[in-house]
């Protein structure tokens, strides 16, 4: 079995009550891996490439991404990620977003996201919804950034 680094879950949230609701109900799904949660995409994006240290020094990753953030678009974060030329490129990408719109979907899904997830705005079921996530990030395989 080839050896397994421990999968980094990258949270761009910047509602702080969606954040503790998503990182509460993925703990309940029984995932234990670190959850980063950033406010921003600036400092997602930090972490993510950490230039002072070279790309994705801090190891497989699966991005929770919010789509309304404060200082950039997540739809941007997304295409920087997802670039032929990024070697986040294969890093699985999670929209999370209470957007619904038919095109911005399809933008996401075009620019290589994942798995796109409308937020409910009543609290039991985006709890609800969250769990489940958390499910199917318990059996999903992530892919190592860097397979050289």
């Amino acid at each position: 079995m080839p050896d397994q680094k421990p999968v980094n879950i990258v949270m761009i949230e910047d509602d702080e009550g969606h954040a503790r609701l998503i990182e509460k109900n993925i703990r309940r799904a029984g995932i234990s891996n670190a959850i980063h949660h950033f406010l921003d995409g600036t400092s997602a994006l930090e972490f993510l490439y950490d230039a002072a240290e070279g790309p994705v020094r801090n190891g497989p990753a699966l991005v929770l991404l919010d789509l309304n953030l404060p200082d950039m678009s997540g739809t941007d974060i997304l295409a920087k990620l997802k670039a032929d030329d990024s070697p986040l490129r294969r890093t699985p990408v999670v929209v999370l977003t209470t957007t619904d719109d038919k095109v911005e979907i399809q933008r996401c899904y075009d620019l290589g996201c994942n798995v796109y997830i409308t937020k409910p705005v009543n609290y039991e079921n985006f709890a609800d919804a969250i769990r489940q996530l958390g499910l199917f990030l318990s059996v999903i395989q992530v892919p190592d950034p860097d397979p050289a």
